[in-house]
């Protein structure tokens, strides 16, 4: 995913923590079923 967005693994797992706190998910799953939900995927 990095590769592909042009930035480090770091900072793809920085905004991946960052989404997660702003939406309340507790798991990655979590969080792309909410991303789901709200038309983001």
């Amino acid at each position: 995913m990095a590769r592909e967005l042009g930035v480090s693994e770091r900072t793809v797992g920085r905004r991946v923590a960052r989404l997660e706190e702003r939406l309340g998910a507790r798991s990655r799953f979590q969080l792309a079923a909410q991303a789901y939900r709200r038309g983001w995927l």
